[in-house]
């Protein structure tokens, strides 16, 4: 099933000059459901830009974006937020985690915005924060909690919503090996386990190489990647 399709995207701006700077031009993307989709590229490439594109965060200047069948096209503001709160949930590097409030409240906080019950977002943080592992660590605030935990809990509230679409931008740029590599192990046994769809932002060749498919940005284009590059 299709959870992601974007079709003739395009991005541009105006540089200091007056001239018209092209980000993306013409990119192409189909991700479905279960599938982990890495796009690489070098810095300042657009890649977090697509992202952006992607989760309904920005609009292209041309081109068309469906998140779960449904066309971003021609919606107003409050309905393209309605639909990106419905389905998609995004990590980015920095977790953004609210330090006053526990993990346990930081993945709640999304679900009762939402209009859920306390007693269900209660449930529902408990299961992801479990499922993540750190049943042990949901009444401490971000401050004590490593950085590798932090991020999970980023994990866990991006799936708070139960979205169809995962979206991750250098989720594991600020972690050190170990660590990385078990948010990596995550990230492949949740698109599985979930059915979600995924799209990653990485410089991480470890990252890359769980992808299904790996795709360069370079020059505006989307391109197939024939393996993942290394750090860079």
């Amino acid at each position: 099933m299709t959870a992601l399709e974007a079709r003739a995207l395009s991005k541009t701006y105006i540089g200091g000059d007056g001239g018209t700077i092209a980000v993306l031009d013409g990119v192409d993307l189909v991700v479905q459901r279960r599938e982990m989709v890495a796009i690489v590229g070098a810095s300042g490439a657009g890649k977090s830009t697509l992202l952006h594109l992607l989760g309904a965060l920005d609009r292209p200047t041309s081109g068309e974006v469906h998140i779960g069948g449904q066309s971003l096209a021609g919606l107003g503001d409050d309905a393209v937020s309605a639909l990106r709160n419905r389905t998609v949930g995004f990590v980015f590097q920095f977790h953004h985690l609210l330090r006053e409030f526990t993990a346990l409240e930081n993945v709640m906080m999304p679900l009762r915005i939402g209009g859920m019950q306390d007693d269900e977002a209660h449930g529902r943080a408990m299961h992801l924060l479990e499922r993540v592992g750190l049943v042990g660590r949901v009444h401490h605030r971000p401050s004590a909690l490593s950085g590798g935990e932090q991020q999970r809990t980023a994990v866990a509230r991006a799936l708070a919503g139960n979205p169809a679409l995962l979206l991750a931008d250098e989720p594991s740029g600020n972690l050190d090996h170990m660590n990385s590599e078990r948010l990596h192990d995550l990230f492949a046994e949740l698109t599985q386990e979930l059915e979600i769809a995924m799209v990653v932002v990485t410089h991480n060749a470890a990252l890359a190489a769980r992808a299904h498919r790996v795709l360069r940005l370079e020059d505006a284009k989307l391109q197939h990647a024939d393996r993942p590059p290394g750090d860079a």
